[in-house]
């Protein structure tokens, strides 16, 4: 039989991709490193230089609907349709790793609606909140009490903002005058409020800006707790605010495709910008004269604030889910991020604008970063690059997403690096509609997608130069796509295998909903013009109807001379390259085949169901189905060799687990892996049908499934949004196993050597150990039954005596727990009640009562109850002592007559 020693059967969860935003706020802390997110009812914290979570915040079961973070990220305000607001004081983890540990300080309900805006001034002290029922209030964060109510918007709060008012000059007599004041109105106050109450010098320029859904915007004086200006000018919801100290403005954006520049001392309006879209967000580029928007188009927008006119250069439409909903602005690294309708942020650089002149139209800012807050439902992903360093997902979207695998470097800190595990490295667009299925080729330098646009693309992945192109388009299907495979093996020309980038792969295989597949020849060297230029000549070498229901998967063997297709026909076809002919029909599913894979070269011989060793000669084909079974099928007569059972829903992915470079493909048993509608991943031995081991972190189906060939690594994405990322650990926990399995030998040894020496302490610690009841109650079976028993021992001997008087909590209730045990057994009672009488009495009553551990109160109700049956025995055996002692007291009355023959005769006596 086959050597066992490298059997993949464990696997850990090395790191996973999960969402971090789904829609709602989002903020960002002065330094534009904690980036706080909602994650429907939760709330994540995320390190915006490496992408790693700070911190996960659990919910109240609603979903949130306002979010923000202190500017020095000191405090985190969480507002949720429950109408409760928790504020949480963020410290950093006392071990030095980069997270964060929250502190809930307080749960207030601020409203008697939902808050639906939040805003924090810039020193972190004051919180504005704005609801549906038309009030705001501002609140002391660390003191936890309202400061303000302020009252008179008639609608939903929509927008809140904090500046500091630029105060006008004075004269001397005028400063003369204000200060008496403000010595008066300080002296006069004393509850720790005079700064916003009564109106200081410090802070009787606070203000807070506020609007709402009907176009109102108010500006209210926080030192005189009134309403100082009503401004009327928008006709629809207002979505955000910002003000320029250096220009001493405030610009408002609204739904009304207006953003508007106000005067901030007499709060006439300079200027209207006709943005000419719906704008959700505006704001002035530092102390520029630039100023940003962003709306529905899902551009983001550079305006002269002086002029009014865009000084970016005309830029295309987005499409659907690109519109702007947040932009937030940071100066200290010059960055504007800008959150999108499909959960994408993105970050552009405005280091540029300091250097642009006013009067020139400019490019659009610099895309420094993509972040995906979710993946949606990954419906396909694949290895890409020859160091299978980047994984493409297909996302239930148009686009396919490069994510990196590459471990974060600690030393690089920019907020523009973006090289850290589950960064998105491009986004692949051209398709019109979602894409269903994904292939890489042998080299992993070519992607081939298929889409519901009825079409086929094929990608350049050149990793090295950062390129990743469009290649190809292959037009043809009258319906969707459902599968799709590249070439896997190289070309014959050395040429081709030393640069695989430049060189395409030979051919393209499709499948589609209209239950034909068509055969593409990729490598050729003729070109068509399009209107985006030359590319290449895309045409079907054949087409062939091949099942009668939609195809939903392709594989190519390892030589490029078969393919598989296979349907929900419940049939799967072996297909020659070539030609296109079939070759053979693999029947024997109950429900539609949704994966099928070719078996890797020179696989080792496999057992079936009933028979021994089966030729592999032809080649074996693994298949999964919506019947929850696995089969496996030789090509030799197209039998079904062994069927795999275990799976509770559809098995949507089957794979051959690859054989690394340093094992012998001859001595490795034979595995494969399955993921399934039931969210569990499954490890097989195709020898005995076996599971090794199944793999769960997901909570929905899994779709996709890839492994590394280099390392075993096995990968899995499915409808929870989760990418996971599983290592093979089997040569870890194999060395571990058999290190234990040594020091457990060696252990045992020694405790054999102290009974044997009579060393009692350390055999009776080294017993509970190691878990070794039966030595254990051996020992002290031997102490008890000592005779005679050594004096003023209570057990039988000294020595044992005084080490149960010295055990740590944890031996004594292993001990304890040992002692219940034994004593349920009437033959082993007596031991186990003559060492818990040494223990009873060793023990002060308060020791014994603060153990704390598991099953403790099981192990004391054990103890007592049969302590309880132990005692009522001994009474009734008592009781029946007394009538034995009863009668032999009463034959002491009978008398004995010696008879003749020398025996006794017995006589009553009168």
């Amino acid at each position: 039989m086959a050597s066992r020693n490298n059997v993949l059967t464990t696997f850990e969860p090395d790191r996973i991709i999960q969402p971090i935003y789904t829609g709602g706020d989002v903020a960002l802390d002065r330094n534009a490193r904690v980036l706080a997110t909602c994650l429907g009812d939760e709330a994540v914290l995320t390190d915006l230089d490496s992408g790693q979570t700070l911190a996960r915040l659990e919910g109240d079961g609603e979903v949130l609907t306002a979010i923000a973070i202190t500017p020095s990220a000191s405090h985190l305000i969480l507002c949720s349709r429950s109408l409760s607001m928790r504020v949480y004081s963020l410290q950093p983890a006392d071990h030095g790793l980069l997270t964060l540990v929250p502190l809930l300080l307080r749960t207030l309900k601020p409203h008697s609606t939902p808050v639906i805006t939040i805003a924090i001034d810039s020193s972190g002290t004051l919180l504005g909140t704005g609801s549906a029922d038309g009030v705001i209030k501002v609140w002391d964060i660390r003191g936890g009490f309202v400061t303000h109510t302020l009252r008179g918007h008639n609608g939903v709060i929509s927008a809140l903002h904090f500046f500091e008012a630029i105060a006008p000059e004075k004269t001397g007599e005028e400063s003369s005058i204000s200060r008496k004041r403000s010595r008066k109105d300080t002296s006069t106050n004393g509850d720790g409020m005079a700064g916003i109450v009564q109106g200081d010098t410090a802070t009787a320029r606070f203000r807070l800006a506020s609007g709402s859904e009907d176009g109102k915007i108010r500006i209210w004086d926080l030192s005189k707790r009134k309403s100082i200006a009503s401004l009327d000018s928008h006709v629809s919801v207002v979505r955000s605010f910002d003000f320029s100290a250096s220009h001493n403005a405030l610009v408002s954006a609204s739904r009304d495709k207006t953003a508007i520049i106000w005067d901030a001392q007499t709060w006439a309006i300079r200027r209207v910008i006709p943005v000419v879209e719906m704008v959700e967000s505006a704001g002035f580029v530092g102390d520029s004269a630039f100023m940003y928007t962003g709306g529905e188009s899902g551009r983001l927008r550079i305006w002269d604030s002086g002029t009014g006119r865009e000084s970016t250069k005309e830029q295309p439409s987005g499409g659907e889910g690109d519109e702007i909903i947040h932009v937030l602005h940071n100066s200290q690294v010059n960055i504007l991020l800008t959150v999108h309708a499909d959960q994408s942020l993105l970050l552009h650089s405005t280091a540029t604008l300091a250097r642009t002149d006013l009067s020139s139209k400019i490019e659009p800012l610099l895309l420094i970063r993509r972040i995906s807050g979710t993946h949606d439902e990954i419906i396909d992903l694949a290895y890409v690059t020859p160091d299978r360093s980047l994984l493409a997902l297909a996302t239930n979207s148009e686009s396919i997403r490069l994510v990196s695998l590459a471990v974060h470097d600690p030393t690089s800190s920019s907020v523009s690096g973006g090289s850290y595990f589950g960064a998105d490295v491009a986004l692949l667009k051209g398709h019109e509609d979602i894409i269903i299925c994904l292939a890489v080729d042998w080299s992993g330098c070519w992607l081939a997608t298929g889409a519901k646009d009825n079409t086929a693309r094929l990608w350049k992945i050149d990793h090295a130069r950062k390129a990743y192109e469009h290649y190809a388009t292959y037009t043809g299907h009258a319906e969707s796509l459902g599968a799709i495979a590249l070439s896997q093996q190289p070309s014959a020309w050395k040429s081709f295998n030393s640069n695989p980038v430049e060189n395409p792969p030979e051919f393209l295989l499709t499948g589609s909903q209209d239950k034909t597949v068509k055969r593409w020849s990729v490598s050729q060297p003729a070109k068509t013009k399009t209107q985006s230029g030359y590319q290449p000549l895309s045409r079907a070498v054949y087409t062939r109807k091949a099942h009668d229901k939609d195809i939903n998967a392709i594989s190519v063997n390892h030589d490029n001379i078969l393919f598989a297709s296979a349907s929900q026909d419940r049939t799967v076809k072996i297909w020659s390259v070539e030609e296109g002919e079939v070759q053979g029909i693999l029947r024997g599913h109950r429900r539609g085949v949704w994966s099928v894979m070719f078996a890797p070269k020179d696989i080792p011989a496999i057992s079936g169901d009933s028979t021994g060793p089966a030729s592999t000669r032809h080649g074996v084909v693994l298949t999964g189905s919506g019947d929850k079974t696995i089969k496996i099928w030789s090509l030799t007569d197209y039998s079904c060799l062994r069927t795999l059972e275990g799976h509770t829903n559809s098995v949507l992915k089957v794979l051959w687990m690859p054989v690394l470079p340093s094992e012998d493909a001859s001595r490795r048993p034979i595995q494969i892996a399955s993921a399934g509608g039931d969210g569990l991943v499954k490890i097989w031995d195709a020898d005995t049908g076996e599971p090794a081991c199944t793999l769960d972190n997901h909570t929905d189906r899994i779709w996709a499934l890839a492994a590394d060939p280099s390392t075993n690594t096995l990968v899995s994405g499915g409808g929870d949004s989760v990418v996971t990322l599983w290592k093979d650990t089997t040569s870890h926990t194999m060395a571990t196993t058999a290190a234990a399995s040594m020091a457990r030998v060696e252990q045992e040894q020694r405790l054999m050597n102290y009974i044997h020496a009579g060393s009692y302490r350390e055999a009776i610690v080294l017993a509970l150990t190691l878990h070794h009841p039966a030595r254990l109650l051996s020992l002290f079976q031997g102490v008890v039954d000592r005779s005679p028993p050594e004096e003023g021992s209570l057990c039988g001997l000294k020595a044992v005596d005084e080490v149960l008087r010295h055990l740590s909590d944890e031996q004594l209730l292993e001990l304890l727990t040992r002692l219940r045990d034994w004593n349920t057994n009437a033959r082993t009672a007596v031991v186990a009640q003559r060492i818990l009488n040494v223990i009873v009495r060793s023990y002060p009553a308060d020791r014994l009562a603060g153990l704390r551990g598991r099953g403790w109160k099981e192990v004391v109700d054990g103890l007592k109850a049969y302590t309880e049956r132990h005692y009522k025995r001994m009474v009734e055996l008592m009781d029946e002592s007394y009538l034995m002692e009863y009668t032999l007291r009463e034959m002491e009355e009978v008398g004995f007559v010696d008879g003749e023959d020398g025996l006794g005769e017995m006589a009553m006596v009168s």
